[in-house]
């Protein structure tokens, strides 16, 4: 595949936008995260995208494909040329790509960018109606709370109040 190839395939995907950012570097994006990122005035030419964390070890260990140079740790892959990959498995993985994306974007959001109403996300959250005695239900009765019954106690005396008195190894 070359760029334009690529390029092509990757904004079929629905929602799909494109920009030149860093320079030189052709990102593609749904929603505004990236899901692949292409290289377009190196010779040759690379393309790094997300993958899942299985595809991610696999894919390493493969000849002309590393660990993608600042994302690695989301998952990243770059192929340092194009023909890295079949066709076919590069289209795979790009489709992958875009979906692991798409599938981090909001529900809410999700209707949006497909023109339709966002579906009942949360139920509502409103207040039990409060019940009201009827004749059918008997009213409830308060039960009387047992009160407490202090113990007796001796009644305090005065006593003379105390002076300070100093401590040994006290400053006063």
């Amino acid at each position: 595949m070359d760029i334009e190839a690529v390029r092509q395939f990757c904004l079929g995907f629905p929602h799909t936008t494109e920009n030149v950012q860093w320079g030189a570097d052709l990102c593609f994006k749904v929603d505004g995260k990236m899901f692949a990122v292409m290289a377009i005035e190196e010779i040759p030419q690379r393309i790094s995208f997300k993958c899942t964390p299985e595809n991610f070890a696999a894919l390493c260990e493969r000849s002309g494909i590393i660990p993608a140079p600042y994302m690695a740790r989301a998952q990243w892959v770059s192929l340092e040329r194009l023909d890295a990959l079949p066709d076919a498995e590069l289209c795979d993985v790009l489709a992958e790509s875009y979906r692991l994306v798409w599938e981090n974007v909001s529900k809410k959001r999700r209707a949006e960018l497909d023109g339709s109403k966002p579906a009942a996300l949360k139920p509502a959250l409103n207040k039990p109606a409060r019940r009201t005695a009827t004749a059918k239900t008997k009213p409830k009765t308060k039960i009387k709370a047992k009160t407490r019954t202090k113990a007796k106690t001796k009644p305090k005396t005065k006593t003379k109040a105390k002076t300070k008195t100093s401590r040994p190894g006290r400053r006063k």
